[in-house]
């Protein structure tokens, strides 16, 4: 399930940077790179894993089914807050900058 939800998570960014690659203003690409970073290890684990227990490998546990798929999810979350920071330090459209500049109006 940490495979198949990271997977899902880099074809989706990975469309959202296609249909908008020539601007890249959201860096999308960076998301892109950290999902598509986090399939490979997850693929490397489960070829390995495969490799320990075979057939086994392919009927897991309803209760190891679900913690898969929460740390999966996790894995997603924290690639995006990763890509988040990395938004908010680069600011590509100066929307911080400009909210912290901001003059008040006496």
């Amino acid at each position: 399930m940490t495979l198949l939800t990271t997977v899902f998570a880099a074809i989706i960014s990975t469309v959202v940077w296609y249909r908008s690659a020539p601007k890249s203003e959201m860096k999308v690409g960076i998301l892109c790179w950290l999902f598509w970073g986090a399939s490979i290890m997850w693929l490397v684990d489960a070829i390995f894993e495969y490799a320990e227990f075979g057939a086994a490998y392919f009927t897991p546990a309803p209760a190891d089914m679900l913690n898969d798929l929460f740390l999966g999810l996790s894995v997603v979350a924290l690639g995006l807050i990763i890509w988040l920071v990395i938004l908010l330090v680069k600011d590509p459209k100066g929307v911080v900058k400009a909210a912290l500049f901001k003059k008040k109006k006496q």
